[in-house]
């Protein structure tokens, strides 16, 4: 079996490459590896997977010097052409499609990259995968879908008509594109609505590592609503877990939603951001400095994953409690500090 994942130079791309492969997979990554972030934590990814920076040219598929059965290509997801011939030379069983433009800050400052990646290439995926006729389309949709929902925990069969960002909207436009696929040409598809995913080659732009730098450089660091938030914080060997299992299970015709499905992942176990901070500070032995401010426009009080029918589907149940997660993100990024120094 091949499967194709797509942000394979991103956080959570970057871990499942690394489950598949040990578990025998053939596996081709793409990303554009765009400059949202430092390019050369994405690039560190890769090279820890054998894939060095040297050898990529874009439009070229690089074989790992690690694992002889996967291949990394530079490609956008926006470049229909591209993809398309990347999906006839390889013939996919699987596509994992976690692409996108993350963050839901930004998605204020520029929408349209996220219309661009999040709409037109979901939508190239979509095409895709159709026409070569692929067994099961798994992708990354985000718990930022319940938006101003009162209820807790958050359920998938929650109403989520009330987006309160761009990013937000274009993930909801994700599961209605999918349903739609899988409803007119009955491919199956699989959206995951991520909860607060941390853990070791996190994105910097995420709490954990904003903290981590802000604690180690004696920098404050900011907390928004006076830190009353709570995150469903979920170390992400348990989401890669969850998506692995997901990928495996395909939906099939006599279910209510023939061939679609939509699943929380999380912890199902909210944290307060304070309390957050404090196992940081435990874990990097310093205390933090803290600057409060107001609650920022796009943000949400609490998420809090109901995974019930995830667990009752595959069997899904995270195992690593946050002192652990906090524990071995907070090793990985000194590790990776002193190497950069």
């Amino acid at each position: 079996m091949t499967t194709l994942v797509t942000g394979a130079a991103g956080f959570i791309g970057f871990h499942l490459v690394e489950a598949l492969l040990r578990r025998g997979e053939k596996v081709v990554g793409i990303d554009n590896i765009n400059n949202y972030y430092d390019v050369d934590l994405k690039y560190a990814r890769l090279a820890a997977s054998g894939i060095e920076k040297a050898a990529i040219i874009e439009g070229q598929a690089v074989r790992s010097e690690s694992h002889v059965v996967y291949q990394f290509q530079k490609l956008d997801i926006i470049d229909l052409q591209a993809l398309d011939k990347l999906f006839m030379d390889h013939q996919f069983d699987v596509v994992i499609h976690l692409a996108a433009q993350p963050g839901v800050r930004y998605s204020l400052e520029n929408p349209y990259a996220y219309i661009q990646s999040n709409v037109l290439g979901f939508m190239n995926i979509l095409e895709c995968c159709r026409h070569h006729r692929i067994k099961h389309l798994v992708y990354a949709s985000s718990s930022s879908v319940y938006g101003m929902n009162a209820k807790i925990p958050f359920s998938e069969d929650d109403r989520v008509d009330h987006p309160v960002s761009v990013y937000a909207a274009t993930k909801k436009s994700n599961e209605l594109m999918a349903h739609t696929y899988s409803h007119l040409y009955h491919l199956p598809t699989t959206g995951l609505r991520f909860f607060t995913v941390y853990g070791p080659w996190g994105r910097p732009d995420m709490a954990p590592m904003l903290f981590a730098d802000a604690i180690e450089n004696g920098q404050a660091i900011k907390v928004f609503n006076g830190g009353d938030m709570q995150r469903d914080f979920t170390y992400v060997s348990d989401i890669v877990e969850g998506v692995v299992r997901v990928a495996e299970d395909i939906p099939v015709e006599d279910q209510k939603e023939p061939y679609y499905r939509v699943f929380n992942i999380g912890n199902s176990k909210p944290i307060q951001l304070m309390d957050f901070i404090i196992k940081m500070e435990q874990a990097m032995g310093k205390k933090a400095k803290l600057d409060f401010y107001p609650m920022q426009p796009g943000d949400v009080k609490v998420t809090y994953a109901d995974t019930h029918n995830l667990e009752l589907t595959t069997g899904y149940k995270p195992s690593i409690d946050l002192t652990t997660g906090v524990g071995r993100f907070v090793e990985w990024y000194k590790r990776y500090q002193s190497g950069k120094n």
